[in-house]
C-alpha cells in the first residue's frame, strides 16, 4: 500500500518504492479555483526538497508546486498538460504533476501524514 505525505506548503507526495507521485492537495486546488496551465518540469531534472518544481496557474494565481523531496524527475502527468481541469476534479488522483526518484527517503519523515495534514488545515481557518 502507498504512503502519502503532506508538506505545510499543500504539496503531496504518494510514495511506492523508491518514487514519490507529486502534486497539490485538495485543499490547494479548492483555493487556486479553477487551474488552466500546468508548467511541468522536463525529465530528468533534479530538485532539492523544498525547491521550485512546477506551476500551476489558476484563474486566482499563478502558484509554485515545491518539491517535497529530492531527487530526479523520472515522469510527468501529460493528461494536466492537456487538461489542467483534472487536478480540480480528482488533485490526489490523476490531478498529480510529476513523479520523483528519491534521492533521500528519510526525508519524508519531516513531512506530515494524512491525519498531521488535516489536523494543520484546522489551524489555517
Amino acid at each position: 500500500m502507498s504512503e502519502i505525505r503532506f508538506t505545510k506548503d499543500h504539496e503531496y507526495v504518494r510514495i511506492d518504492g523508491d518514487v514519490g507521485t507529486v502534486g497539490i492537495s485538495d485543499h490547494a486546488q479548492q483555493q487556486l479555483g479553477d487551474v488552466v496551465f500546468v508548467e511541468l518540469p522536463a525529465l530528468g531534472a533534479k530538485f532539492d526538497q523544498g525547491a521550485g518544481a512546477a506551476v500551476v496557474e489558476s484563474v486566482k494565481a499563478a502558484s509554485d508546486v515545491f518539491a517535497p523531496v529530492s531527487g530526479v524527475v523520472v515522469a510527468v502527468n501529460s493528461e494536466v498538460d492537456a487538461e489542467p481541469a483534472l487536478i480540480n476534479q480528482d488533485a490526489l488522483g490523476r490531478g498529480w504533476i510529476m513523479k520523483i526518484k528519491l534521492a533521500d527517503p528519510k526525508e519524508l519523515e519531516t513531512l506530515m501524514n494524512q491525519s498531521d495534514y488535516d489536523a494543520f488545515l484546522t489551524t489555517l481557518a
